[in-house]
């Protein structure tokens, strides 16, 4: 039987969770990452550090056709790159899953991938039993609530700055009450999560929201609350954020690549 090719993918992006999927390529051995896509403004100094891979500011530079592109950058990345690739048949695995907040964004992802035969791919990321609440949509759900409490360190660069003083904070304190689609929309590098958890239940404007700054804790620590048909469900998971970035939880840079593996494994989990 003759060996299967090793597909390769385009990824965009130049992060720590980018990183991780790097790295992923290289120790399965089951996919390569056939070019790196940045903003042009990077170009050069991401091209002198990544020696060794294609790097291009450019859809209109892409010579090969990827087994999908996996985006590890922003909701702009989202935006930019997403409906132009999809309708290009190309799937695409989208990390930056709050930028879907945006209904407009949203609607045109979607046609574009109707229109080129292509999926839109949005890996689980932090979230603990995500198939689950997706599974009890179908019987009927009447509440769903998320509660993101991370130590201050992690809100930082985020309007919770201008609402607590991080540094000086002695207790848990929440700073940020309301639906997904507003905490998508304001913490967008911090939100996925909920971003996640509205899409796979009741929605971006009936998911109710909690952000909490606690120097009590050292992990990213996401729960889910949900009532239905099905009974009740409470889930709690304690993530340990990236090294190289503490507003990102390990989990869901490692989500990401089980998104990518499930496409190249012969057996999908």
């Amino acid at each position: 039987m003759p060996r299967r090719e090793r597909p390769s993918i385009l990824l965009i992006g130049h992060g720590a969770v980018a990183a991780e999927v790097r790295a992923a390529a290289l120790s399965t051995g089951l996919f390569d990452v056939g070019a790196v896509l940045v903003r042009h403004e990077k170009l050069g100094a991401v091209q002198a550090e990544l020696n060794g891979y294609r790097v291009i500011d450019s859809l209109a530079d892409l010579d090969f056709q990827p087994l999908l592109a996996a985006e590890c950058a922003s909701h702009t990345a989202v935006r930019q790159y997403g409906p132009a690739l999809l309708r290009q048949g190309i799937d695409m695995v989208v990390a930056s899953i709050g930028a879907l907040s945006d209904e407009g964004l949203h609607r045109e992802l979607e046609a574009a991938a109707m229109e080129g035969g292509a999926k839109l791919i949005l890996p689980a990321g932090a979230v603990p039993g995500i198939d689950a609440l997706n599974a009890a949509t179908l019987g009927g759900l009447t509440r769903v609530s998320y509660i993101s409490r991370k130590p201050p360190a992690a809100w930082k660069g985020t309007p919770a700055e201008t609402i607590l003083d991080l540094d000086a904070l002695k207790d848990a304190a929440t700073f940020y009450t309301g639906t997904a689609r507003a905490a998508a929309r304001d913490y967008p590098k911090n939100a996925n999560v909920a971003a996640t958890v509205a899409l796979a239940g009741l929605g971006f404007d009936a998911t109710e929201v909690r952000m909490i700054a606690d120097p009590a804790v050292t992990t990213n620590i996401h729960e889910i609350e949900a009532s239905g048909a099905f009974g009740d469900m409470h889930l709690t998971i304690k993530g340990k954020p990236l090294k190289s970035n503490p507003k990102t939880s390990s989990l869901a840079a490692y989500s990401t690549i089980r998104a990518i593996l499930n496409r190249v494994r012969v057996t999908e989990i």
